[in-house]
């Protein structure tokens, strides 16, 4: 559990570490415990799914291409730029803890709080992106279901256009809280590694895959739902993404309702009957 003052200063402590570790020589056990030692801060004050995490991750300390001519000073040099890049990332990790995390009366925040956007303005948003295809009837009845809930549905072909291109509209539209895609069946296909397969299966139409993909990698996999509907290929490279099926009984309202709840929203079941 990390309060704001207690995340600032432990990521204070990481940072003042970086200068005394470029006077080290590369992979010394002191780079390898400060490494360690983030990692570890990084998952206990964002989450250990966070972007936190993947962003530290990426920095790399060794050259991508080297020989045996390669002089040793191109080395360091190399380590003692990541540790800068370390610097600079961390550096913004404290701006955005400062700016946006909000202390709770009479408890700390957690990693799962903060993970979840529970101290960022993206948490307070009820603007609901709903992602569809050919499928009207689907769009229809998940608008009406997420206005029920007291949340405002935003579909990108009902907003005024002011002159903008499509992708325009989407992107200005696509500052919300949470997105739900609609995988219906609207197409259909088959792989061209089976020349030889006849057989196509229902598909989602590329523009649904292509939004679903864009806010999961804006919003997190935690703030976006695919409803699927009927016997169709979803997807197969977005792992750990969460699917709903759409069933004519209507538990998926139910179903949603709970990963709203786990995305920080305050939102009433009974209101799904």
């Amino acid at each position: 559990m990390f309060s704001k003052e207690k995340a600032t200063e432990k990521l204070g402590v990481l940072i003042e570490r970086i200068d005394e570790l470029k006077t080290i020589k590369r992979g010394s056990a002191q780079f390898k415990k400060w490494v360690r030692d983030t990692q570890v801060a990084l998952e206990h004050i964002f989450g250990k799914e966070s972007r936190h995490i993947t962003d530290f991750n990426k920095i790399r300390y060794s050259l991508g291409a080297f020989s045996t001519s390669t002089p040793d000073h191109e080395f360091q040099q190399r380590y003692v730029d990541g540790l800068e890049n370390a610097k600079h990332v961390l550096v913004s990790m404290v701006e955005e803890i400062q700016e946006y995390w909000e202390e709770k009366s009479g408890k700390e925040v957690t990693a799962e709080d903060n993970r979840l956007g529970t101290a960022s303005h993206q948490l307070h948003s009820s603007k609901i992106f709903i992602v569809h295809g050919h499928d009207g009837g689907t769009k229809e009845t998940v608008a009406r279901f997420i206005s029920q809930l007291g949340l405002e549905p935003i579909i990108s072909h009902e907003q005024p256009s002011q002159g903008r291109t499509i992708i325009e509209k989407f992107e200005d539209h696509s500052d919300v809280g949470y997105a739900i895609a609609l995988i219906t069946p609207d197409d259909i296909g088959s792989s061209i590694k089976e020349p030889g397969n006849t057989k196509q299966r229902p598909r989602a139409r590329q523009n649904v895959i292509f939004e679903f993909g864009y806010f999961l990698g804006k919003l997190g996999r935690h703030k976006v739902a695919g409803l699927v509907k009927g016997d169709i290929e979803v997807p197969s490279d977005y792992s750990g993404v969460l699917y709903v099926p759409i069933d004519e009984s209507g538990a998926w309202r139910f179903l949603l309702i709970k990963e709203l709840k786990s995305a920080g929203y305050d939102v009433d079941a009974n209101k799904a009957i």
